[in-house]
């Protein structure tokens, strides 16, 4: 399908949306007020987290002036349908409702990063936490503003490099630090953002040093050592675990009466270890030892962001959005340089908003994605390969108060051009969804979608060994587009000292590409080979969340907070791999204006329904406390402590590749101070 005859469907397709919003001529229902968080990610006019449809969980920016110094895995590891791949403090990615690697989509101000974190679980993603003045995680399939590659979810890390309005008083600005004794690590970050005239200029760097990781246990579960016949040993610490990270960045906007065009770059440099990817002694180089690999990466990045807001007409607002990026990753053998990575390219998004009218809202857009991916050295198993892809959508709400509708339609072509091969996808995916508020307090939707995901370049292309999942991967280029339909519920219910969030949903996969061992070894590298298939398979699952103020009294309020999620996953061929079992977490706080307390356990059961060179994994039970003080009356300066795992219990990761040889850190004290102006 070209881009034009996908340019042609979704303008009709808008043209009948805009239709039926003129048509749209009912008595208005009274809607209730909603003093809640504006969702952005997933729907671009924006929709309060208590009237989504989504399943969205938000890190604002009082929840991030004191979080770990992590990386974006480690930070989400633990909200509801969320896990880390928990590969390496250097490198973990998100895990949500199961599903990671490309299906799971990390932006920053809703593009993609170009870089290569989802090729492989040790690869880093390109942005750090510490940028971030939001985080939003959508849970469940989005692929209808973001494309295919976000079939199971989206964390969306959304800073302010870019200003879109100005400093208040003229200057603003942010510095915080801290320090953790689990890995002797320490981090420092500060941004500033001044005006001057139209002009809003903003600057920010961050850095982050941190040791090898100190682990409760031996790192080497019992269940590996068993298999391999050995014991345990005295040694505390997950070897090559450290972490080096450097970044700077600088941005400028003209803020207008209208609306604002801004531009900014970034630079990032992060050198990290990977536990257990060294290289075995060379039998013709006695004195050449088994090597330890640690990965440096580069990336430079540009953006180009601009609003234009409309007096009348249509559409309310034109937003722009692109970003360019040259990104290099180098996997170090010791000393000596092994295999290097590079990702550069652009991606950019153009979207109209529409002029509510009489609770119809909506948006129509286009994204454009050029992207070149290419490695060399030993375990340069994917070829150089060439990215294109085209999408057109739209997606509209209609909300009448007690009764409203939401649907969409998204068209993409996306083209992988490489050496071993050129394959072209033309996908379609839709969704519709119903909600209903019976009173002001609850709120009650059932969503359907079919979303549909090309095969990645790892998929396609591989063939070689891959050392960091311990497999000769082989990809199958005859694989075809990958497609879900999914069906959820979402309740959310707010009234008085009580509120309650749910979401239940179930997937069925016609196409699953999945990574499946043939049973035969690899003769040079003696590793089992796997290849990539594909078959039927089923999600299916929930997130729950509740909070209930026990007592209250002017700014001074004790919590009581408990969260519960759970994800079963099959496939005609067996278990799923590597799908995080059911976890339960229970909170009490304290919170008033001078200091907040915070009690947290959270057990994690046991998996023992694995897929094929899957070990189980025990169940465990973290207790975290936490406490935050803001001694001066203008609230600017928080001092902050934690005691993570305070019970040193022994945690593996079942949705990371390294769970047997790494387990989570250990007893943590880590302290901190923020200060805003």
């Amino acid at each position: 399908m070209s881009l034009v005859v996908v340019s042609r469907a979704a303008l009709l397709t808008a043209v009948g949306w805009a239709a039926l919003a003129g048509a749209a001529a009912a008595q208005d229902a009274p809607r209730p007020t909603e003093l809640d968080d504006i969702i952005v990610t997933g729907a671009p006019f924006g929709v309060t987290d208590r009237a989504s449809l989504l399943a969205v969980e938000v890190l604002d920016e009082e929840d991030l002036a004191v979080a770990p110094a992590s990386t974006l895995g480690d930070l989400v590891n633990g909200l509801p349908g969320v896990r880390s791949t928990n590969f390496a403090p250097g490198a973990s990615r998100p895990v949500i409702r199961g599903l990671s690697g490309p299906r799971v989509q990390v932006l920053t101000n809703g593009l993609g990063l170009i870089d290569a974190s989802s090729v492989s679980p040790d690869h880093q993603v390109a942005v750090d936490p510490a940028e971030a003045r939001r985080i939003e995680i959508v849970r469940g399939p989005s692929t209808l503003t973001f494309g295919g590659s976000a079939i199971g979810g989206v964390v969306n890390i959304i800073d302010d490099r870019i200003p879109t309005e100005p400093a208040e008083g003229g200057l603003e600005g942010h510095v915080s630090a801290q320090a953790s004794t689990v890995d002797d690590g320490s981090s420092f970050g500060a941004r500033l953002k001044s005006n001057a005239g139209p002009l809003v200029i903003t600057a920010d760097v961050f850095t982050r040093s941190a040791s090898d990781i100190d682990v409760p246990v031996y790192p080497e579960s019992q269940r590996l050592l068993d298999e391999e016949g050995e014991t345990a040993g005295d040694e505390r610490t997950v070897e090559n675990t450290f972490v080096e990270l450097d970044q700077y960045g600088a941005g400028v906007s003209w803020i207008g009466s209208r609306g604002y065009l801004g531009a900014s770059v970034k630079h990032v440099e992060t050198t990290y270890g990977v536990p257990g990817h060294a290289h075995e002694p060379d039998p013709l180089d006695p004195g050449h030892g088994e090597e330890s690999v640690s990965i440096g990466l580069e990336q430079t990045r540009y953006d180009l962001r601009g609003e234009l807001r409309f007096d009348a007409g249509p559409f309310s607002l034109a937003r722009l959005s692109a970003g360019w990026a040259d990104y290099s990753h180098t996997e170090f053998e010791g000393d000596e340089i092994g295999t290097r990575f590079f990702s550069d390219g652009y991606e950019g998004r153009f979207e109209l908003i529409q002029r509510e009218q009489n609770g119809w809202q909506g948006a129509v857009g286009l994204q454009l994605l050029d992207r070149t991916f290419d490695a060399v050295g030993d375990e340069a198993y994917v070829p150089l390969t060439e990215i294109t892809e085209q999408g057109v959508y739209t997606v509209q709400r209609f909300d009448r108060g007690s009764l409203g509708f939401e649907g969409g339609l998204r068209l993409d072509n996306r083209s992988l051009d490489s050496l071993a091969g050129k394959r072209d996808f033309s996908n379609v995916s839709a969704s519709a969804g119903v909600f209903l508020r019976p009173s002001a307090a609850l709120f009650l939707g059932l969503s359907l979608a079919r979303n549909e995901r090309a095969p990645s370049e790892v998929e396609l292309f591989a063939e070689g060994a891959h050392v960091a999942t311990g497999a000769f991967e082989v990809g199958n280029v005859d694989l075809d587009s990958e497609v879900a339909t999914s069906i959820e519920a979402t309740v959310h219910f707010a009234s008085g000292p009580f509120e309650f969030d749910l979401h239940a949903y179930h997937a069925d996969y016609d196409g699953f590409i999945d990574l499946r061992p043939t049973g035969l070894d690899d003769a040079a590298s003696d590793l089992p080979i796997f290849t990539y298939v594909q078959t039927g398979a089923t999600f299916r699952g929930f997130e729950a969340e509740a909070d209930y103020r026990l007592w209250e009294d002017g700014d001074k309020a004790v919590i009581l907070s408990g969260a519960a999620d759970l994800v079963r996953a099959s496939t005609d061929l067996g278990p799923a791999a590597r799908i995080p079992p059911w976890s339960v977490t229970a909170g009490l706080d304290w919170t008033s204006r001078l200091f907040d307390v915070g009690l947290e356990v959270r057990h994690v059961s046991e998996q023992d329904r694995t897929a094929a060179f899957e070990l189980p994994t025990d169940s465990y039970t973290l207790v975290n406390l936490r406490g935050a003080m803001r001694p001066f009356t203008d609230r600017n300066v928080i001092l902050f402590a934690e005691v993570a795992n305070l019970t040193d219990a022994e945690a593996r990761e079942h949705a990371s590749f390294q769970k047997d040889i790494a387990p989570q850190p250990g007893r943590n004290l880590r302290v901190g101070a923020t200060y805003r102006f």
